[in-house]
């Protein structure tokens, strides 16, 4: 099977990033984003999805940390569309229901070609330690399109806005690995267009 990897890199006025992933990974994680709560979601959405992960962003955070966190999830997904490269035997969609303790999170993606991102998520606080909640789904949005997969993350309930978090990254990162798997009983790619 070729190699599903990806390295880009992207300068803009207000972010330099630099993100390689292997698909056929560990999860081995090396993240600097200079934002330490967000370090934290990507090293264990790289454990849980099994995905190897290499980035580095050095952005305008004397600004704030939106461009930085939005920036990466535009990176993140373009690596994800580019080592997918024609989704020849992918499952192609991919869901998970994951419990953290009082908090019960459902995430669902299919890579099928077409950018979508439903959030159906509260925050009770507008940050975490630092870390603005709103840019829980900046990421993920920006994920989505630059992916071009249709992404939904419904949260059932939960009170502790740190779970929360937590269980999206972490749902969304078994959803993505099941979606992005090899299935030995699909022959080419997995949709009677024959493309996607």
């Amino acid at each position: 099977m070729a190699s599903r990897t990806s390295q880009i890199q992207r300068k803009t006025l207000e972010t330099d990033i630099a993100a390689s992933i292997d698909l056929d990974g560990q999860g081995k994680a090396h993240i600097e984003t200079g934002i330490g709560f967000f370090d934290h979601m990507l090293i264990l959405f790289a454990k849980h999805s099994c995905v190897d992960i290499d980035l580095k962003c050095r952005g305008d955070l004397h600004v704030d940390e939106h461009h930085t966190v939005e920036d990466t999830g535009i990176v993140l997904g373009t690596c994800f569309h580019n080592a997918l490269g024609d989704k020849q035997q992918i499952r192609r969609y991919g869901f998970f229901t994951l419990p953290m303790d009082e908090v019960l999170t459902t995430a669902a993606v299919d890579f099928g070609g077409r950018g979508y991102f439903v959030f159906n998520a509260q925050f009770s606080r507008e940050t975490i330690g630092d870390f603005e909640t709103e840019l829980v789904p900046e990421f993920w949005r920006a994920f989505a399109h630059s992916a071009n997969a249709n992404l939904h993350i419904n949260l059932h309930y939960g009170t502790n806005n740190h779970h929360i978090a937590e269980s999206i990254f972490k749902a969304m990162a078994r959803a993505i690995r099941m979606a992005v798997e090899i299935d030995p009983r699909t022959q080419g790619i997995p949709s009677t267009k024959g493309v996607l």
